[in-house]
């Protein structure tokens, strides 16, 4: 059961809610509290059996929005058919929330400083601020290149603070990991901030996910398992949240599959739409792993931007995608980096898809707020 108490509501309404619900023996309490960009909601969670719990002692309570039984499995991200628009988070001063979409262009891997800092210039020139580095890095092969590891933090955290970029979506395989990267952004000065992201391979790392849940200074980006289902994945998001950190932003890669050639997964990005629905989360996508390829369509459009535009249209939030200054040389995933100089092509891409959602979406708002007044 949850109680959703109205937003900005005083101490005193969430004292009373737990004051009553200390009548009810066996019960648990637990206190969440939602930031949203104009207000702040409490909502109270009663653990344990709750089905001969009347809602009518809390809903008489001056201050209680709504009670709401939970029969999903998601109890912290879920939507529950009350809110009208996903609450999100801010994080080092970027909103992460439906608003707006975020590019995270850069590398899958860090390989060298110069490739750090000529994407670091790209992205301040094009007006980015956020950007993918992978530092840690799981292969499929043992002898494939693993990452530069911890002895490359320094130097990519400085060249982030050096051209503006607020945030770093950087993959944590252990957390070992997560100390590391708090150690080395305090030693430098904390010029930019860190999504930690959990990589496809780690969906279901439940010590890891409890980990990341355990620790509040960083936002998590979770990436859809590669071969489990929505579901799975989804209530590994709540094994986050559940541990303290509801900050998460929920990842679409591509699925593996037999039937995903030609391209490296099966694009799930129909989905974006199912996971706005049934949580309180932003969605991302990636279109890169999940195509896994640079072709190009009769019009000489990478299908790589039409996988962008599939996510987009969905009403995603976030774009994960790889870059390199030269994919030829890149020691991770080449064939699926863009290069430098795409990159204002495809913001002007994501620009004017979002409008076409933004377009499509005025279809189904402006009649609903038409008979709702």
């Amino acid at each position: 059961m949850i109680i959703l108490l109205e937003p900005d509501s005083g101490d005193e309404v969430l004292a009373a809610v737990l004051r009553h619900a200390s009548n009810y023996p066996g019960i648990q309490t637990r206190k969440h509290i939602v930031r949203g960009v104009e207000h702040t909601v409490s909502e109270v969670y009663l653990l344990g059996d709750t089905k001969s719990i009347p809602t009518e002692g809390f809903e008489q309570i001056q201050g209680v929005r709504r009670v709401v039984r939970v029969a999903a499995k998601y109890r912290i991200i879920g939507r529950h058919g009350v809110a009208a628009e996903s609450v999100g988070f801010e994080y080092n001063g970027i909103r992460f929330d439906e608003g707006q979409v975020h590019l995270f262009a850069g590398l899958c891997a860090v390989d060298t400083l110069e490739n750090v800092e000529a994407t670091a210039r790209a992205l301040q020139a094009a007006g980015i601020r956020t950007t993918r580095m992978g530092v840690y890095k799981p292969r499929t092969s043992p002898y494939d290149f693993q990452g530069l590891g911890a002895a490359c933090l320094p130097w990519v955290f400085e060249t982030a603070g050096k051209y503006g970029i607020r945030v770093i979506a950087m993959e944590v395989t252990d957390p070992r990991h997560i100390d590391e990267i708090a150690s080395a952004l305090e030693q430098a000065g904390q010029p930019t901030g860190v999504m930690l992201q959990v990589g496809t391979r780690n969906a279901q790392n439940f010590e890891l996910l409890k980990r990341l849940g355990q620790q509040q200074a960083f936002p998590v980006l979770y990436k859809r398992g590669m071969g489990i289902s929505l579901e799975e994945s989804l209530n590994a998001c709540e094994y986050i949240a559940s541990e303290g950190n509801p900050r998460i932003v929920f990842c679409l890669r591509g699925v593996k599959t037999h039937l995903g050639e030609p391209h490296r997964n099966l694009i799930d990005f129909a989905h974006v739409p199912v996971v706005r629905r049934l949580t309180r989360l932003p969605v991302c996508i990636d279109p890169s792993h999940a195509t896994g390829r640079l072709d190009l369509d009769p019009d000489g459009i990478p299908e790589i931007f039409h996988a962008v535009g599939q996510g987009l249209i969905g009403g995603a939030s976030m774009v994960l995608v790889d870059f390199h200054p030269d994919p030829r040389v890149a020691l991770c995933d080449g064939p699926q980096a863009l290069t430098l100089e795409q990159l204002p092509v495809l913001v002007a891409y994501t620009e004017r898809v979002r409008q076409a959602y933004q377009d499509a979406r005025h279809l189904f708002v402006a009649p609903a707020q038409a008979r709702s007044a």
